[in-house]
C-alpha cells in the first residue's frame, strides 16, 4: 500500500489546492489530520471528513498505510520531525515490508510569500517584546537611517553577499513603522498593505510606457515623463503653491541636500545665478539685516563660519557641472584617508 503526505503552505489561503491534491483527498482510503488544521473547513465544504488526531504517531501511520493506505495532511509548517521519523521507520524495514511514500505538494509559495512571515513576526514582536512595544515613529527613525547607510556601505564595498541581510534590515524598518501606524485610531493610520498599495499605484502611474499606451524612445524620455508626472502630482497636492523643491528632505546630509536642491532647480530651468552670492551666515550683530541669514561669530580674518558653507555649496555645483556626485567623491576620498590611517595604525603596532 502507500502513504501520501500532503504538504501545504500557510502562506496561501486554505483550500487553494492543486487539482491533483483534491483528487488524492477524494480517492484516499483514509485521510488523517491534526485537530484544528486550517484546511478542515475547506475539506468539509468538499464533503471530505478526515480522521482527526491530537498528535500523530509515526509508527501507527506507517502500519496503517501498509494495511490500507493513508493520506496524512501535514501541518502548514511542514511536519519535518514527523516526516524524518517516518523515513527512519521505512528505511529500517524496507526489505521485509516496503512501502510507497509520496510527498504531494498541494499548494506552493508565490513570489514574495515570505513577506507574510515578516508581517506576522512584526505583529508578534509588537505585542510581546517590551522594547518593540514602546517604539514610536520618532524613535525608529535613527535605525532606518543607520540601516540605509549600511546598505550604501555594502554596495560601495562590492560586498553583495552581505547586501541581502542589509536590505532585510531596511525592510524590517518599513514593516515596523507600518505596525506602529496600524495601531492609531484616526485617519493617519495605515497598514503594510496600504504602504505596498501606494507604491504599486505610484509605479504604475509613473510608468505609462509600461502599463499604459505611451511610447518612449529611450531612458531619457522615460526620465522626462517621470518628472512631468511628479510635477503634476505636486501641483495636485499643493495647488498654486506647488514647487519643484517640494518633497526634498531637508534633514538629509548637507552635501546631498545641496546636490538635490541644485538638481531640482536645474530641471525646471532656474537661472544658475540663483546660486551666486549666497548670504550664508553673518556676524550676530548684523543677522537681522540679511533675510534668512544664520547668525554666527566671525573668525580670524573676518570670515564667518558659514563662508565655508558657501564655498562647499559652490563645490557641489562645480561637481555637478563636471558630472560628478560631490557626496560620493568626498566619501571616496574619505575611504582612502581611512585606509591610510588604518595602515599607519598597523605600522605603529608592529614597531
Amino acid at each position: 500500500m502507500s502513504l501520501t503526505l500532503l504538504a501545504t503552505t500557510h502562506r496561501v489561503a486554505p483550500g487553494l489546492l492543486t487539482w491533483r491534491a483534491w483528487d488524492a483527498l477524494r480517492s484516499a482510503s483514509a485521510v488523517r489530520a491534526r485537530a484544528g488544521h486550517p484546511l478542515l473547513p475547506s475539506l468539509g465544504d468538499a464533503g471530505i471528513v478526515p480522521e482527526l488526531v491530537d498528535e500523530p504517531d509515526a509508527a501507527l501511520l506507517v502500519a496503517d498505510a501498509r494495511r490500507a493506505g493513508v493520506l496524512w495532511i501535514a501541518a502548514p509548517e511542514g511536519d519535518e520531525a514527523l516526516m524524518r521519523e517516518i523515513g527512519h521507520l521505512i528505511v529500517d524495514d524496507a526489505v521485509n515490508d516496503p512501502l510507497d511514500v509520496e510527498v504531494l505538494h498541494g499548494s506552493y509559495d508565490l513570489p514574495g510569500a515570505r513577506l507574510l512571515d515578516l508581517v506576522t513576526v512584526m505583529d508578534t514582536l509588537r505585542r510581546e517584546c517590551p522594547w518593540d512595544r514602546k517604539q514610536t515613529h520618532a524613535t525608529l527613525v535613527p535605525y532606518l537611517l543607520e540601516e540605509a547607510y549600511e546598505v550604501l556601505d555594502t554596495v560601495e564595498a562590492g560586498d553583495y553577499g552581505a547586501l541581502r541581510e542589509e536590505l532585510g534590515d531596511v525592510l524590517m524598518q518599513v514593516a515596523f513603522h507600518s505596525v506602529v501606524a496600524a495601531e492609531r485610531g484616526d485617519d493617519t493610520a495605515f497598514t503594510i498593505d496600504d504602504v505596498a498599495g501606494a507604491i504599486v499605484d505610484k509605479l504604475v502611474r509613473r510608468h505609462p510606457h509600461v502599463f499604459g499606451d505611451v511610447t518612449v524612445s529611450g531612458a531619457d524620455e522615460v526620465n522626462a515623463n517621470w518628472e512631468q508626472i511628479k510635477a503634476a502630482e505636486r501641483a495636485e497636492k499643493s495647488g498654486e503653491d506647488a514647487s519643484a523643491l517640494d518633497g526634498v528632505p531637508m534633514g538629509q546630509p548637507a552635501l546631498s541636500l545641496a546636490a538635490q536642491l541644485q538638481r531640482r532647480a536645474a530641471r525646471i530651468g532656474a537661472p544658475s545665478g540663483l546660486a551666486d552670492d549666497l548670504p550664508g551666515g553673518v556676524p550676530g550683530d548684523l543677522a537681522g539685516a540679511v533675510p534668512g541669514a544664520v547668525p554666527v561669530e566671525a573668525g580670524e580674518g573676518g570670515e564667518t563660519a558659514n563662508d565655508v558653507g558657501v564655498r562647499l555649496f559652490a563645490l557641489v555645483r562645480e561637481a555637478a557641472d563636471r558630472g560628478l556626485d560631490a557626496e560620493a567623491e568626498l566619501r571616496a576620498v574619505s575611504r582612502v584617508f581611512r585606509d591610510r590611517v588604518r595602515a599607519w595604525e598597523r605600522e605603529i603596532r608592529s614597531d
